[in-house]
């Protein structure tokens, strides 16, 4: 591979470019995008997948021997053509190092999602560049929405209509005895807390791992607080610089205060509610990686699996099982859209046949069908 990603930290800053092996330069215009994704806050999580996504599509334009922006001179069906092949070319494991033996193809869906990370890029250089045009492959998409208070919005997007068509994915969800399961295996308050807290407020684990007990509890009204910083001493983040509360049950706050007073010697000494409790490590902020080897251990001992992600989806469901809005559900959980947060709910087709009975039984004759056989 002629391309690397490379990354260079300054302070808790995590920085991504494109370095080019034979010349050993750094790529311009990918690096200037990249370096546009953070200075927009976007999660490291989200540059360095954006990183390797421009990465693999800079290697497959070396094999066809065209520079990026020579796809602006394609007429569409060259460019849909062009981009069709990049999606086959990741679906085969051409974007990896790897022996034939070993090749690791990519299902459809993470290859759409490296297309997508690619059109965003040119997206970027159209901004920056105007000399350049835009890409005729992408047909552009503009709706007008009205809000609840009358207020007229425009939507436009852009879309590509030759991605390759994906299996339908639901992830898993926890169920309440796993979770119970894996409560009691654990040995220690820290472990509990992080289980019951991810349950009862829907966090991803990186916001949960950046909470501060002094600044982000509200201990008079139970109310855990999601705070955007990028300093974080564990490089635990909220993703996309949002801001949110969620409040947990009066079981679990009583949890939560015995742990502040078991640990709060280690605690002391720093602001992070989430620590290391034994260790070299003793009082410094928990990491993510340490939650899930603690949750690989967990499953050796109880045959039990569960992620932090299952959890979020375990919050998704017991709060529509409980009446929830959908669109309060995918506040809750921090969605932008709520496609994503219909993703998370396990919809069963008894729900759905017992919904439209109900509707049908109030609106039966709505269309006037029956006055279509007289």
């Amino acid at each position: 591979m002629i391309y690397k990603v490379e990354t260079i930290k300054d302070g808790t800053e995590k920085y991504f470019f494109i370095r080019n092996l034979e010349t050993m330069s750094i790529e311009e215009l990918p690096s200037k995008y990249l370096m546009h994704k953070i200075k927009c806050k976007r999660s490291p999580n989200t540059v360095k997948r954006t990183a390797f996504s421009i990465c693999y599509y800079m290697k497959y334009m070396a094999e066809k021997e065209m520079e990026l922006t020579e796809v602006y001179q394609l007429d569409y069906e060259k460019q849909t053509e062009h981009f069709v092949e990049f999606l086959y070319w990741l679906k085969a494991g051409n974007h990896t190092e790897q022996t034939a033996g070993e090749k690791k193809c990519p299902n459809e869906g993470t290859c759409n999602a490296y297309l997508k990370d690619v059109f965003r890029f040119y997206l970027f250089i159209e901004a920056e560049y105007e000399q350049y045009g835009s890409l005729k492959t992408l047909s552009y998409n503009q709706i007008i929405a009205v809000n609840q208070v009358g207020v007229k919005k425009v939507l436009r997007n852009h879309s590509f209509k030759a991605y390759l068509k994906e299996e339908e994915h639901r992830g898993r969800t926890a169920k309440e005895n796993q979770i119970i399961t894996i409560l009691q295996a654990c040995t220690n308050r820290r472990d509990q807390l992080l289980l019951l807290m991810l349950a009862e407020t829907g966090y991803r684990i990186g916001e949960l791992l950046g909470v501060k007990y002094v600044k982000d509890i509200d201990y008079r009204n139970h109310m855990i607080r999601v705070c955007f910083r990028e300093d974080n001493e564990n490089e635990a983040r909220a993703k996309n610089a949002e801001y949110r509360s969620a409040k947990i049950s009066n079981d679990t706050f009583e949890f939560l205060m015995d742990y502040l007073a078991k640990y709060r010697k280690i605690l002391q000494h720093q602001d992070y509610l989430f620590v290391n409790i034994m260790g070299e490590n003793i009082g410094k902020p928990l990491r993510v990686d340490s939650v899930y080897d603690m949750l690989d251990r967990m499953e050796k001992k109880t045959g039990v699996k569960i992620t932090p992600h299952m959890l979020r989806h375990y919050f998704a469901n017991m709060r529509k099982q409980a009446g929830w809005e959908l669109e309060m559900i995918s506040q809750a959980l921090g969605h932008k859209h709520l496609d994503t947060t219909i993703k998370y709910l396990d919809w069963l087709d008894d729900e759905l046949i017992e919904a439209s009975n109900e509707f049908y039984a109030q609106h039966t004759a709505i269309y006037g069908a029956e006055r279509l056989l007289e």
